[in-house]
């Protein structure tokens, strides 16, 4: 089904990238109209590795009008706190390897500068300060989009029969070359390794081996939950409340994983005729691994992947921390691939969610702002929407949709040879070029 200005095609989590071609209402998407802005601008065309952009109106965004912008703009100011406080940044853009690198930091200025009550003062300020693309991998019409929340379990602070299940902080004997082992902030994707010996280094623990021991008794242990399958949920949302007997809460965020792709589990159970794709959801997949034990265990095996944590300190009415820094909001925040994009860029969403169940399709047209990132979010035209904590927010994650993510960048006039190669596209084709989007050297 085609809409407006962007396809979108309902499909489950985890798994299925389809991609529709863009259309655009009028015969051609053209560039918004330029206005002077007080600070400098960025190179054109911007090198986001693997992607192709296309410029678009204001006007040509659907719900773009509609939208609550101020709830996006308290979220913006958030952000902006720690793009402030970074006082080490290159003058020169070139010396940051992502696209928008330090393009943030005036208009973090001048929204730290005014205090905003109304929406209509909200959507002048994200039309005067930046100007929409919308983004995709490519050779792919749109974005692939997710939802996640924060899972409320169960716990206890000593391993008791009931609660065996360990929840492990990041070890020691983790190695990500190029990176400190006390790091706070190690990659969310590529090779991880543990040392053997004085000096050798080999892949670290998959989910088996971590399952069946290999660093048990080592004292790496926050708490201890009911069931496997609480904490692989907690593992893919990336950060969980866990109640414990006493009346305390413990509050724990995503802190390295083991250096494994991630599998999805839904995709696998399709795969094996298990669960139809039409019915899959979370849901689903719980009610599949409480009612077959061994199956759950080889099922959780199949995706190699391990995430540690780290306990955080906040009450049990915070929102989680996202990887930024700041507390998430709830319908606002997104997660990307921190490779490509920088945290506090706004994102604005459109399509289709299963909101209000499981094969609804709700419009959803929102701005959001990236805030997290996780080991499954990548590529430059992939996002997973926060959708808050407890079950009730759990609801919508059960099925995602391929739908549109246009990135809201600075305007840009100073032209390189790059953009002399590539010029900004007027007449509504995507800029598809290899020589565009490749990866900045390093």
């Amino acid at each position: 089904m085609l809409y407006v200005a962007v396809a979108a095609q309902a499909l489950m989590p985890f798994f299925a990238l389809a991609a529709r071609s863009y259309h655009s209402h009028s015969s051609a998407a053209h560039a918004p109209s330029h206005r002077p802005i007080p600070y400098p601008h960025l190179a054109l065309p911007l090198q986001v590795s693997g992607s192709q952009y296309v410029p678009l109106a204001w006007a040509d965004i659907p719900g773009w009008n509609e939208d609550d912008q101020l709830a996006a703009y308290r979220t913006f100011r958030a952000s902006c706190r720690p793009i402030a406080a970074q006082h080490d940044l290159p003058s020169d853009p070139k010396a940051d390897p992502k696209a928008l690198g330090i393009s943030l930091r005036d208009p973090c200025r001048a929204a730290r500068a005014t205090e905003i009550s109304d929406g209509a003062k909200a959507r002048s300020f994200f039309e005067e300060h930046f100007t929409p693309l919308k983004i995709s991998r490519l050779g792919e019409g749109d974005g692939f989009v997710t939802g996640y929340y924060e899972p409320v379990l169960e716990g206890s602070r000593t391993p008791t029969d009931v609660y065996n299940v360990p929840v492990y902080r990041r070890p020691s004997n983790l190695f990500v070359k190029g990176y400190k082992q006390s790091s706070p902030d190690l990659p969310n994707k590529g090779q991880v390794f543990r040392k053997v010996g004085r000096r050798k280094l080999v892949p670290y623990y998959d989910r088996g081996e971590i399952e069946d021991g290999a660093i048990a008794g080592r004292g790496l242990e926050i708490c201890w939950l009911k069931d496997p399958t609480d904490l692989l949920f907690a593992q893919i949302q990336g950060s969980a409340r866990i109640h414990i007997q006493d009346g305390s809460t413990i509050r724990i965020n995503y802190d390295a994983h083991n250096g494994y792709p991630y599998t999805a589990v839904g995709r696998v159970l399709i795969d094996r005729g298990i669960i139809p794709k039409e019915e899959m959801s979370m849901q689903k997949i719980r009610e599949w691994m409480d009612q077959n034990t061994d199956g759950a265990k080889d099922l959780r095996r199949q995706n190699r992947s391990y995430i540690f944590f780290r306990e955080v300190n906040l009450s049990d009415k915070d929102e989680a921390v996202g990887a930024q820094g700041v507390p998430l909001t709830p319908g606002r925040s997104i997660a990307v691939d921190k490779s490509l994009h920088v945290y506090g860029t706004p994102f604005f969403i459109e399509g289709e969610l299963p909101i209000e169940s499981e094969r609804s399709k709700t419009p959803f047209r929102r701005l959001m702002i990236a805030q997290d990132t996780g080991s499954a979010i990548t590529g430059p035209a992939r996002a997973d929407l926060y959708f808050g904590a407890g079950a009730d927010a759990g609801c919508p994650v059960g099925s995602g949709t391929i739908c549109a993510l246009s990135c809201w960048c600075r305007r840009a006039s100073i032209r390189s040879s790059a953009a002399a190669r590539c010029p900004f596209p007027t007449n509504g084709r995507q800029r598809r070029s290899q020589s565009c989007f490749r990866k900045p050297s390093r």
